[in-house]
């Protein structure tokens, strides 16, 4: 997913930046130089230009970070960008022009830093309209889009309603609405030809929550409208839905500490929330780890090639039938998505399934027995104690479903019987390994503690991290550790 406020992505912007400004020096050095017509050409070699383009660097970056124009292209209009960018190449050129004044250099020419100022200012100006566009069409076309639900439907809900609308660049998307009155439901909000519904009251947001994909939920209504508001907070942190309070600053009322969710200020579409997130943090890391991710799957489905042919070559021989097995999962939030592994078992596995219910080995909701009947002989074993199974999920990582590394993706039923808690771990994309997958005896593993390593995954989550599980998952699959 790309998520544009973090520390990774702002450090990408300022190392363009700083790029930007020295090329737009150097062009402007050999444009002044060679390029103008003869009355306007030439530089004199007095001033060291090498020391010029230094204090130019330094000082274009203090005042970019000055005027803060690193915000998050997802709630931060373009015209934003425009003025501060305006903003703060002219308060670079104060300053530059009084060090130059300071330092008694009075021998460079002022048209080459007006075509500096000219090209860079354009240049950073154009950078950030390409990625602006970039990423409102990658919004528009269903990428990076988030699922909002509210709590509240009177003045301050339809405020922030139509603050989200204006903004369709955010690539927010509003699901409806909850109220404390169930007189409420049925309610509708219009704003630009949309229509909000309020869809129930807070005492059915459990149910709500389990049944649909929600990424956001936020509270634009007074909490001490709310009966034990802490109740419903609790439940959407548990979850690992991202919490946002549009604040009246009456926070007695909620008597909560966050076990595991974050508390931060945030601006969400102008409006100032209080936010509680309990997923990872460093969302500029986990960009990177989307495009390792892509880029690794994708070298990996070219580099296997010949042993994909050889395992469909030995299925199709060993069994009639597809070569893959596709089966819908549950993705980051509850999307669902068709997962994708080699067949191991008999073309008619699952309706055989419910015959062997009784003699399933694992506690809790999954499903896992030994010596299972279905399994196609020699190949299907083989398959699964070497995990060669799961390479065509390399497939579902390029479609962005799933990433190398992070909870299994559950079935849909599974689901339908965690607890509140257990429901957190479908906050991550969904992964190929994990934790459970090279414990040293992770068929022995109740379903808890299956769980609780996905949270702890979750907790404390890094991009080493995921380097570590992969090459360990390597190691378990050449040991055949699976089932």
């Amino acid at each position: 997913m790309l998520r544009e406020q973090n520390k990774t992505i702002v450090r990408f912007q300022r190392g363009a930046d700083l790029l930007i400004t020295a090329v737009s020096f150097i062009a402007a050095y050999f444009i002044k130089r060679k390029l103008l017509p003869d009355e306007y050409a030439g530089l004199t070699i007095g001033p060291n230009y090498y020391l010029i383009l230094l204090v130019i660097l330094v000082i274009w970056y203090l005042s970019l970070c000055w005027f803060e124009v690193y915000r998050p292209y997802r709630e931060t209009p373009f015209s934003y960008y425009l003025i501060r960018i305006i903003e703060a190449s002219l308060a670079a050129f104060m300053a530059f022009s009084l060090f130059l004044y300071m330092g008694k250099i009075h021998d460079i020419s002022r048209l080459l830093i007006g075509i500096f100022i000219l090209l860079n200012t354009s240049l950073l100006i154009l950078l950030r309209w390409g990625v602006f566009q970039g990423l409102n069409r990658m919004r528009k076309k269903g990428f990076n889009t988030r699922n909002v639900l509210i709590v509240g439907s009177h003045d301050r809900a339809i405020n922030l309603i139509k603050s989200i609308i204006a903004q369709r660049q955010s690539g927010y998307r509003i699901l409806g609405c909850f109220d404390v009155s169930s007189d409420d439901v049925g309610k509708k909000i219009s704003h630009q030809n949309q229509t909000i519904e309020v869809v129930g009251a807070v005492e059915d947001l459990c149910t709500y929550l389990k049944a649909h994909v929600v990424d956001e939920l936020i509270f634009a209504m007074p909490l001490r409208w709310i009966p034990s508001a802490d109740k419903y907070v609790v439940m959407a942190e548990s979850m690992g839905v991202r919490v946002r309070i549009i604040p009246d600053w009456q926070l007695h009322y909620l008597t909560y500490t966050p076990e595991v969710a974050t508390i931060r200020i945030r601006n969400f579409c102008g409006v100032p929330t209080l936010t509680l997130q309990s997923t990872p943090l460093n969302e500029g890391r986990l960009l990177i780890k989307s495009c390792m991710d892509f880029l690794l799957s994708a070298v990996a489905l070219i580099g296997l090639f010949p042993l994909f042919l050889t395992i469909a070559v030995a299925i199709k021989a060993i069994s009639p039938g597809p070569v893959f097995f596709s089966q819908k999962r549950l993705g980051q939030n509850g999307r669902y998505f068709n997962l994708l592994k080699f067949r191991t078992m008999v073309p008619d596995a699952e309706a055989r399934l419910e015959a062997l219910r009784d003699k399933n080995e694992c506690d809790g909701p999954a499903f896992k027995i030994n010596n299972d009947p279905r399994i196609i002989p020699w190949v299907g074993t083989f398959l699964r104690k070497s995990s060669l199974d799961e390479l065509p999920q390399l497939i579902n990582v390029v479609k962005r479903e799933m990433s190398l590394v992070g909870p299994r993706p559950p079935i849909p039923s599974e689901v339908c019987e965690y607890h509140l808690w257990q429901r957190r771990r479908l906050s991550m994309k969904p992964g190929l390994t994990c934790f459970w997958q090279i414990a040293p005896k992770r068929n022995d593993l109740s379903f808890e503690e299956w769980m609780r390593l996905d949270m702890k995954y979750i907790d404390n989550w890094s991009l080493r991290l995921d380097l570590i599980l992969i090459f360990k998952t390597a190691g378990a699959m050449l040991t055949g550790a699976g089932r």
